[in-house]
């Protein structure tokens, strides 16, 4: 995952947190001068910002952005502020623990991250709640849809570039028999396709699947397996 804000060159960690705080204080909130300030920051630079806020100011910036914002936009502000991992794991935790399970969030993260950053998001969150994802992604979910998010967490995908052209091929008209046809396509290899090949492999453009129709193919197989454990 990369990221798409550059950030600033030349930057005053103490400056841009002035910034904030004269946003915050007083009455009302200057929503504008808060998006004006961390839009144009990279995430290293918001969290040079962040503890900067409490040496200069002795305040904590998170808890004054909560206490003034709300709704989406405070949620997306402290997302803003928050570092990647510690955010994938806050989503993660509110996707499991929150009200019914948000499938689409645990998709987007343990399907889009690296390797190593599944492994720092494992670490992180078992040290932040205690308990491991595996676990509360096995007390929260089922079937093979369960099984699906349990492999991706592992963080075992191969993070080459190398395409084989007929085993491309051969993935994608496995998918193609098991979402078109019947769900009585082998679980094992279902799971080896989707989980641990490359992202090249997966999007290979000459494969009889597009993009979209293997990610709707897979989604579909998951949702489709209930009772299979």
């Amino acid at each position: 995952m990369k990221a798409t804000i550059k950030g600033v060159s030349s930057f005053s960690a103490e400056q841009e947190a002035q910034a904030l705080r004269k946003a915050m204080k007083g009455f009302g909130t200057d929503e504008d001068a808060i998006i004006d300030v961390l839009t144009k920051l990279n995430v290293s630079q918001r969290q040079q910002v962040l503890i900067t806020y409490k040496s200069t100011i002795g305040r904590d910036l998170i808890d004054d952005l909560k206490s003034e914002l709300s709704g989406n936009f405070e949620r997306v502000i402290i997302g803003m502020m928050t570092p990647t991992t510690m955010y994938d794991v806050h989503e993660l935790r509110r996707a499991v623990k929150g009200a019914g399970t948000d499938e689409g969030c645990l998709i987007e993260i343990l399907a889009s991250r690296t390797n190593g950053e599944i492994r720092r998001i494992n670490e992180n969150y078992q040290l932040q709640y205690g308990c491991s994802l595996e676990d509360d992604i096995v007390s929260d979910t089922s079937s093979m849809f369960r099984r699906v998010l349990v492999s991706l967490a592992t963080g075992n995908r191969d993070e080459g570039t190398y395409v084989d052209d007929a085993l491309a091929h051969q993935d994608a008209q496995c998918l193609y028999e098991a979402g078109e046809k019947k769900w009585g396509t082998d679980e094992v290899q279902f799971m080896s396709i989707i989980c641990t090949r490359n992202r090249h492999h997966l999007l290979r453009g000459r494969t009889p699947l597009t993009c979209l129709s293997f990610l709707v193919c897979a989604w579909c197989f998951c949702r489709s397996s209930i009772g299979v454990q």
